[in-house]
């Protein structure tokens, strides 16, 4: 029988190889969000390549022999294992081929690329990428570097469980990020060989669970591929090892929707001065939204990445003021004639919102016929304010249309 390399003594001469080109990240307290909870941030967004996957990734292939290194090797990603298996191949000398997704942001690419590895773009996803990269090896001799059903890479990704009880030896809680189950299952194999009354959850995003739905089922189970802009986790299918791992170590499995996972990153950016990727921050937008009890409990919340694509980050900034109510619609049906508008805007400033624009259009079809609607949109401070600003205009005569009513005349004008 193959004996596992999973083990306590693998895990510190992990640590111990990896010290080359993988920084100790810091434990930061989240009091700016949390002022009164024990919450703590776990910054693997701040590591090297801005991911944890560069520790899995340079393990093992620092392990591989001589005539292994010679012939190369081959690795498909979305684009922070890329960037792991990239920065560990040009520091030892060793040709890469990376398969990537055709949709992985361009700055992922790019960073993979500045390492020397040769890029192949292939597919609409991870797993399209994966069948693209084993038909390659196929053809190839090559060695194929698993982003995270290899006990190796495990191993590799395990280190953050000793660096997490090194630096928080008194934690009760910790959150993990989940896409294959590589980082989930490094982790809670440590944390419950080293200290088993520590809970650890694992947290998906809501549109690709596919671990959770496995372990729901006792089996492994392949889900449709789900569009989220948590890229780095959106995986079909958890492999055999992680599942194995999971399912004998993990506490507890959560989903957190694209929502709470764009208010999450929002938060991190401007109360923690943060910057996160989609899937490094879902740990933290389930502890944001109250998933779990932490009340007098010390809580490590991993934030697994940083490498976000600028264009998808503005976007995330407005789901994410959108969700938190600092912006908001309103569309209002008025009496055309003059000084209507300068009533309206009177109220809201009054109330200390902020218009930022403003549409006009003729009322549509079943209104009087010297109406109109006004669409406004407007900086407010959070959801509150928003029912406070929607309430005062109604006590003030204002009649306040739902969004299908506003698109309605939108449609007809």
């Amino acid at each position: 029988m193959k004996q596992s390399k999973i083990t306590l003594d693998n895990v510190y001469r992990a640590a111990h190889r990896i010290k080359e080109v993988v920084r100790k990240t810091d434990m930061i307290e989240a009091r700016a969000i949390f002022p009164d909870d024990n919450i703590f941030m776990k910054t693997e967004n701040l590591q090297t390549t801005g991911s944890f996957k560069v520790r899995g990734a340079y393990f093992k292939i620092s392990q591989l022999t001589e005539e292994e290194k010679a012939r190369g090797v081959v690795a498909c990603s979305a684009g922070n294992h890329a960037q792991g298996v990239a920065l560990a191949c040009n520091h030892l000398g060793i040709d890469s081929t990376i398969f990537m997704p055709e949709s992985a942001p361009i700055s992922k690419i790019e960073a993979t690329r500045s390492y020397g590895s040769k890029i192949i773009l292939a597919g609409d996803n991870y797993d399209d990428s994966y069948e693209a990269a084993l038909q390659y090896i196929s053809e190839h001799d090559k060695i194929f570097i698993h982003p995270f059903d290899d006990e190796e890479v495990i191993v590799g990704q395990a280190t953050i469980g000793l660096e997490i009880l090194e630096q928080m030896p008194d934690v009760d809680i910790i959150m993990v990020p989940v896409g294959g189950g590589g980082l989930l299952g490094g982790i809670s194999y440590v944390i419950k060989s080293l200290k088993p009354e520590c809970q650890v959850i694992g947290v998906e995003a809501a549109k690709a669970p596919s671990m959770g739905v496995s372990l729901e089922e006792d089996k492994i189970i392949r889900i449709s591929s789900q569009d989220t802009f948590a890229d780095g986790i959106a995986v079909k299918q958890p492999g055999p090892t992680t599942f194995e791992l999971a399912k004998q170590y993990v506490d507890q499995m959560l989903t957190v929707s694209e929502d709470e996972i764009a208010y999450a990153l929002l938060s991190l950016m401007e109360k923690q001065k943060l910057v996160c990727e989609g899937a490094g921050a879902v740990a933290f937008a389930a502890v944001v939204f109250n998933k779990i009890d932490f009340k007098n409990k010390k809580v490590c919340v991993l934030l697994s990445g940083g490498n976000i694509d600028v264009n998808i980050l503005s976007r995330v900034i407005q789901r994410g003021l959108l969700v938190s109510g600092r912006n908001t619609e309103l569309s209002i049906s008025l009496t055309d004639k003059p000084g209507q508008l300068q009533a309206v805007a009177t109220a809201i400033a009054e109330l200390g919102a902020n218009v930022t624009e403003v549409n006009y259009n003729p009322g549509g079809e079943n209104t009087a016929i010297d109406s109109c609607v006004l669409n406004l949109k407007l900086e407010t401070k959070n959801i509150e304010h928003i029912r406070m600003i929607e309430t005062v205009l109604q006590e003030k005569g204002f009649n306040l249309l739902s969004k299908e009513e506003a698109r309605g005349c939108f449609a007809e004008s």
